[in-house]
């Protein structure tokens, strides 16, 4: 088995049998592109078959000394799915990285904004024109709804629910999931739907879509990021701010209100509570208070 084909096979598991995200499938057939890339360059000439750990081990170790310890874990992640997709198919009877430790590389606090700092990109936002509007929408929305940038352009108005206080999202691996939505953010969404896109004649393919470029097709990630940092210049912030900032702050400020782990979880879409509890070290005072209002002892 060549290398080529073996990965063209292991990309449509991922797509067709696993269901994983574009990005996922993405970053696991890019790491494997590394490593073919190198056994290129080295005296090494095995085959997905017969490749052994002693040879995987030397990869890793080069790599070790090129990119952090975060990309050297994902690295190994992905082979380590790729081997596993030999052994479910039956081309391997053993996996050579079975043993191979991740490096260790901490859990990295998200960054958050405050309301202030939210209020003071929204009043950077120029509402004279539609892009505006509309960009003053998306950044309730991602706020208001703790969404992932994905789940934002793929948002169809099939799916706003709002009589059921619900919006229906795409989150990742095409999972769906029903996400609770607040009156104020309710008239945000429908103030552009009427006085901005209702103008907007729509591109073949995205008359469902609830947020459009002036051409009338969806918009991008990368429009987002910049619309996002743009708004954060214009407000004089100084911190590295994203579309995922908003979502950190969404999740941030419910756990200080009171909100359990479970129903942000839930929100969020995390499939494991230990990625929800990541918040729980975000502020320290919040778990003071805590402390303070519920301990016998405090």
């Amino acid at each position: 088995m060549q290398w080529s084909h073996a990965a063209k096979d292991f990309y449509q598991y991922c797509r067709l049998e696993r269901g994983l995200s574009e990005n996922t499938i993405k970053a696991y057939t890019r790491d494997l592109s590394k490593l073919t890339v190198w056994l290129d360059h080295s005296s090494e000439s095995a085959t997905p078959i017969d490749i052994n750990q002693e040879v995987l081990r030397t990869y890793l170790y080069s790599l070790a000394k090129t990119v952090q310890p975060r990309s050297q874990a994902r690295n190994l992640s992905s082979l380590k799915a790729f081997f596993n997709y030999l052994m479910l198919e039956g081309y391997r009877d053993d996996h050579p990285l079975e043993l191979m430790e991740s490096p260790k590389i901490g859990r990295k606090l998200p960054d958050s904004l405050s309301t202030k700092e939210i209020d003071s990109m929204i009043q950077a936002i120029d509402r004279s024109t539609p892009e505006g509007e509309r960009n003053r929408t998306i950044v309730e929305t991602l706020y208001g709804c703790g969404l992932r940038v994905s789940e934002l352009i793929t948002l169809k108005i099939s799916d706003l629910f709002f009589d059921e206080g619900f919006i229906k999202v795409l989150g990742k691996g095409d999972k769906q999931r029903f996400v609770p939505i607040g009156l104020y953010t309710i008239e945000i969404i429908q103030l552009y739907i009427n006085e901005v896109r209702i103008h907007i004649p729509t591109k073949s393919g995205h008359t469902d879509t609830l947020f459009l470029n002036r051409r009338g097709a969806g918009l991008t990630r990368a429009m987002i990021f910049h619309v996002i940092k743009q708004l954060a210049a214009k407000a004089g912030i100084k911190k590295k701010v994203s579309p995922h900032t908003f979502r950190h702050s969404f999740a941030t400020h419910l756990l200080q209100n009171g909100a359990d782990l479970r129903s942000i979880q839930m929100m969020m879409g995390h499939e494991s509570i230990t990625t929800t509890e990541i918040y729980m070290h975000v502020d320290k005072a919040h778990l003071s208070k805590v402390l303070e209002t519920h301990h016998p002892r405090a």
